[in-house]
């Protein structure tokens, strides 16, 4: 049985995990098996750069922390060796980055996640992980907004070059008219 102060370590260890899965938007689980040191480093690296925390953590740990921040269900994947993921601001970071590396590495799977506080399956993960970046969704919706008024200016152009007229520059602003001045 393990003593007391081990046992205040470890429940301290969970709250902190619960609270962080609590603030989190969103976390990926991963069965953390065959990563060679240097595929280990430069995932480290890349979800760091993303802004997401990763770290290997006992699975009883995990289904404490998940069940005191009111992640129910993610007991059944809590088997072997896990990882996990958690990322406070871009939700999609987390998956994309795993999914990345676990179509690399055969043994390195992805198995479970969370989203606006409920757990999600792998098949969720990997359309969370599909899903463009925020920059490439901002320009196709700005290229969508601006098809169609390029199209109308096409259009009218077409229009004005096939009747022959062309339509007058915008006339100068005419210059103030002077006050007359006090005789």
């Amino acid at each position: 049985m393990p003593s007391q102060k081990i046992l205040e370590q470890k429940t301290a260890a969970v709250e902190e995990l619960s609270e962080k899965l609590g603030r989190a938007a969103s976390g990926v689980l991963v069965k953390y098996q065959g990563i060679t040191v240097e595929q280990d480093t430069k995932l480290r690296a890349a979800l760091r750069g993303a802004g997401v925390e990763y770290s290997v953590i006992k699975n009883t740990m995990i289904g404490r922390a998940c069940e005191k921040a009111g992640l129910t269900g993610m007991d059944q994947y809590l088997e072997g060796m896990n990882a996990l993921a958690i990322s406070y601001d871009d939700p999609v970071a987390p998956a994309k980055i795993l999914k990345e590396y676990a179509d690399k590495i055969e043994t390195f799977e992805l198995r479970a996640g969370f989203l606006d506080g409920a757990v999600v399956d792998v098949n969720t993960v990997n359309e969370l992980a599909d899903i463009p970046q925020k920059e490439v969704l901002l320009a196709r919706m700005l290229g969508s907004l601006t098809g169609p008024l390029s199209g109308l200016a096409v259009a009218l152009q077409a229009i004005i070059d096939k009747s022959g007229e062309e339509v007058p520059a915008a006339e100068e602003a005419a210059p103030a008219e002077e006050a007359p001045a006090a005789e």
